[in-house]
C-alpha cells in the first residue's frame, strides 16, 4: 500500500500540483489522466522515487517493491536481447546467494539464544518468503514467453540490443519490469512502442497481474480494459473516480453539471438575501434580521465549479508549395537488413493531394519505407523517386527524442525560424500550449506530450507539400489528437501517415497501403471501407490475423483461430464483470452521498424543529443504510467472481 498526503511539487511559475492525497491499494488498477503537462509523469516519478517533492509525505508499506517504466530512456546494453532480459533476475540471484550463505552460517553457529542468531533466522525467513513469491521454475522460459508476447521472435533472442531501434529496446525494458514482478507497477505510456498485437498481449498479462498498477495512457481502449479507477490531474488538483475511463468521462460531466446547478441555486439565494438586506437595512424593526442575514452570507461556504483545463493545441498548416502531379513513384523496390528481407518488389504511385495511410503489423516495413521516401534510408534495390518540386516535412516515431535537450523551447523554434516568422514565435508556441513560463524551460524537462507538441511546432515552420508522419499521436492527449487530425484534414498537400489508430485515420485518408509478408497492397477508400472489405471490425484483427498464412485447403477453423476466439470470449466476459463492479461502485457512491447529505441535515441546530415528518426521514435514512450494506455484499461477490475468472484465464 502507498499512502500520499498533502503532496506538492513546485515548478518555475507555480505548483504543478498542490496538497494532493490518495491511497494506492495492493490490487488497485489506476489510470492517470489529464492534459499534457498536467503532472501525470511527474507524479509517477515522485512515487517511483525518481523525483523530489516540495511538501507533504508519502508512506510506502514495509517491503513494498515498485517498478517504474518511463516514457523514454536510452538503453545502452550491448548484450543479446535474451541476456538483457535475464538481467531482471539479478536481484533474485543475489538473494539466492545470500540465502545459501545464511544457511551455511546458521548451520555452523551454536549460540542459539543470542540476538545475532535470531537476526539471522529472521533474515533467512524473509528471503525464503520473498523468493517463494518471485521465483519461477524456468526463468529463461518465462523471459522468452514475455519477449514473444511483446513482439520478439525466437531469432531475435540472440541478436544484440544495439541492432534494435530505441522503441524495441524499450520493449526489453518493459519485459524486464514484468519479469521482476514488483508489488506496484508504474507505467508511463507503455503502449507507445507497441503494435496492436503486443498491446493486446499486454492487456491480457496486466489483467491477471497480482499487484497494483498505475499507468498513464492516451489509449481509451487500453485504459478501459485495464483500469477500474481513474485519477484526473487538472489545474494542480486531483479528482479520484472509482471507475474506468469511459465511466469517468460520464461521471465527470455529471459532477460538473451538478456543481453548476448547486452554484446557480446558491447565487439565487444570495441575490434574494442581498435584496432583503438592501430593502430593510435602515428599518429598526428589521435590524436583527438584517444582521443575521449579513452574518449568514459571511459564513456561507461558496459553491465552486471544479476548474477543468479545456485548452488544446490550435494550429493549421500553411498553404503548401505547388508540386508536380506525381509526388512519389516506387518501382520494384526491395529492402533487406543483412539477411532479413523487409520489403520485396514494392510498387507505389502517390499523386498530388492524396492522403494515404500505411497499416499493418510492426516489423512489416511501414517505417522503413517512410524513411526511404524521405531519404533517411537507402533501398537495397529498385527505384524511389520524388516528383518535381516536392518539399518534405517528416515526423519520425522518435521525433520528440531527437530534440536538443540543452536548448530552451524558444531556442528550439528560433533556430529554424526565418523572416517575419521570427516575430510570431511566441504566438506560435502559444497555439501549442506553451505559455510565457514554458518557453524558457529546457527541452530536457518537458513531458513526452510537450516534446511531441514542440516537434509538431517545428514541423509547422517548414513549408512542405509532402507530409510523412510516423505515429504522430504518440504522447498526445486525446483532445490534441483531434486537433491534429482537423489540421491534417485541412492540409492541402500530400500526406503519408503511419498509424495503428483507427479513429485517427477515419475521415483523414482516402488510400490504404497494407504491409504484410514483405509485400504492399493498395486499397482505394477510407479505413472503415478497407476493414469492411477485409471483413474485419478493427485494425487489431488485421494486425493479429494469420489468415494469409493458411493454405487454401486448410480446415475452416484452425487451432490458432480457436484459441483466439476463446481468448476473445474470455476477455469479453471479464469486461462485463468489471463493468458490473463499476456500476455497483457507482451505486454505492451515490448512496453514500445521500447519507452524507442527511447526516449534514441532522447536524443542523434546527433540524428537529424544521422537520414535520421525522419518522419518515429516519425510515429513509435506515433504508439507505440497508441498501449500502446490500450493495457492499454484492460488490464483494462480484469481486470474488472476477478474481476466480482471472485465475482461470
Amino acid at each position: 500500500m502507498i499512502t500520499i498526503n498533502g503532496l506538492s511539487v513546485h515548478f518555475p511559475g507555480g505548483y504543478l500540483f498542490e496538497n494532493v492525497g490518495f491511497v494506492v491499494g495492493n490490487n488497485d488498477r489506476i489510470g492517470l489522466v489529464g492534459k499534457n503537462g498536467a503532472g501525470k509523469s511527474t507524479l509517477l516519478k515522485v512515487i517511483a522515487g525518481r523525483q523530489e517533492y516540495d511538501k507533504g509525505n508519502m508512506v510506502i508499506s514495509e517491503g513494498q517493491t515498485i517498478g517504474y517504466l518511463p516514457q523514454e530512456m536510452i538503453p545502452n546494453s550491448k548484450v543479446s536481447v535474451l541476456e538483457e532480459a535475464m538481467t531482471a533476475f539479478d536481484l533474485l540471484n543475489t538473494m539466492e546467494k545470500e540465502l545459501e550463505s545464511l544457511v551455511k552460517t546458521i548451520s555452523e553457529r551454536e549460540d542459539y539464544a543470542s540476538a545475532e542468531y535470531e537476526r539471522l533466522l529472521l533474515r533467512h525467513s524473509e528471503l525464503s518468503e520473498r523468493l517463494s513469491l518471485l521465483s519461477s521454475g524456468n526463468r529463461q522460459g518465462e523471459a522468452e514467453k514475455i519477449l514473444l508476447g511483446l513482439g520478439f521472435s525466437h531469432e531475435d533472442f540472440t541478436r544484440k540490443m544495439t541492432e534494435f531501434s530505441s522503441g524495441w529496446q524499450m520493449r526489453v525494458e518493459l519485459a524486464k519490469l514484468l519479469l521482476r514482478k514488483p508489488d506496484t507497477l508504474l507505467l508511463d505510456e507503455p503502449t507507445n512502442h507497441l503494435d496492436i498485437e503486443s498491446i493486446q498481449w499486454l492487456e491480457n498479462f496486466l489483467g491477471s497481474y497480482r499487484g497494483a498498477i498505475m499507468l498513464v495512457s492516451h489509449d481509451r481502449c487500453f485504459l478501459d480494459n485495464i483500469t477500474n479507477r481513474t485519477i484526473e490531474i487538472t489545474s494542480g488538483k486531483i479528482y479520484d473516480y472509482k471507475t474506468n475511463y469511459s465511466n469517468y468521462v460520464k461521471l465527470h460531466a455529471e459532477r460538473i453539471e451538478q456543481q453548476q446547478a448547486r452554484m446557480d441555486n446558491q447565487q439565487r439565494q444570495i441575490a434574494q438575501t442581498e435584496k432583503f438586506i438592501e430593502r430593510f437595512r435602515y428599518k429598526a424593526t428589521k435590524s436583527k434580521q438584517v444582521q443575521s442575514k449579513i452574518k449568514m452570507l459571511e459564513k456561507m461556504e461558496k459553491v465552486e465549479i471544479d476548474q477543468t483545463d479545456t485548452s488544446s493545441i490550435h494550429f493549421r498548416f500553411a498553404p503548401s508549395p505547388h508540386s508536380g502531379k506525381v509526388v512519389v513513384e516506387i518501382k520494384q523496390l526491395n529492402k533487406a537488413y543483412g539477411d532479413k528481407l523487409v520489403l520485396k518488389d514494392v510498387e507505389m504511385l502517390i499523386e498530388r493531394g492524396e492522403k494515404v495511410a500505411f497499416v499493418g503489423k510492426n516489423g512489416e516495413g511501414k517505417s522503413t519505407l517512410s524513411k526511404i521516401i524521405v531519404s533517411d534510408l537507402e533501398q537495397s534495390s529498385g527505384i524511389c523517386n520524388l516528383g518535381h518540386g516536392v518539399a518534405i516535412g517528416y515526423f519520425a516515431q522518435n521525433q520528440a527524442a531527437l530534440l536538443d535537450g540543452t536548448k530552451t523551447v524558444f531556442e528550439t523554434i528560433d533556430d529554424i525560424a526565418v523572416g517575419e516568422v521570427r516575430t510570431r514565435i511566441r504566438n506560435i508556441l502559444g497555439s501549442f500550449l506553451f505559455d510565457e513560463n514554458d518557453i524558457e524551460k529546457k527541452v530536457s524537462v518537458l513531458s513526452g506530450g510537450e516534446k511531441t507538441r514542440l516537434a509538431l511546432a517545428k514541423l509547422l515552420l517548414s513549408p512542405c507539400n509532402l507530409l510523412v508522419l510516423d505515429e504522430p499521436t504518440n504522447h498526445l492527449d486525446m483532445l490534441s489528437k483531434d486537433i491534429l487530425k482537423m489540421a491534417l484534414v485541412q492540409y492541402d498537400g500530400t500526406l503519408i501517415v503511419v498509424s495503428h489508430d483507427r479513429d485517427f485515420l477515419q475521415g483523414l485518408t482516402d488510400t490504404i497501403y497494407e504491409f504484410s509478408h514483405h509485400k504492399v497492397s493498395q486499397f482505394k477508400g477510407d479505413i472503415f471501407e478497407f476493414l469492411q472489405s477485409k471483413k474485419l471490425d478493427d485494425l487489431k484483427e488485421l494486425e493479429t490475423t494469420t489468415a494469409s498464412d493458411k493454405p487454401k485447403n486448410s480446415t475452416p477453423i484452425t487451432q490458432s483461430k480457436q484459441d483466439y476466439l476463446k481468448n476473445k470470449e474470455r476477455e469479453s466476459a471479464l469486461r462485463k464483470m468489471r463493468n458490473r463492479i463499476a456500476l455497483c461502485e457507482n451505486e454505492i457512491e451515490a448512496l453514500e452521498q445521500q447519507i452524507a447529505e442527511m447526516d449534514k441535515q441532522m447536524s443542523m441546530p434546527d433540524f428537529v424543529s424544521d422537520n414535520s415528518d421525522l419518522d419518515n426521514f429516519y425510515k429513509q435514512y435506515d433504508n439507505l443504510k440497508k441498501q449500502i450494506s446490500e450493495q457492499m455484499n454484492r460488490w464483494e461477490d462480484l469481486q470474488s467472481e472476477l478474481e476466480q475468472a482471472q485465475q482461470q484465464c
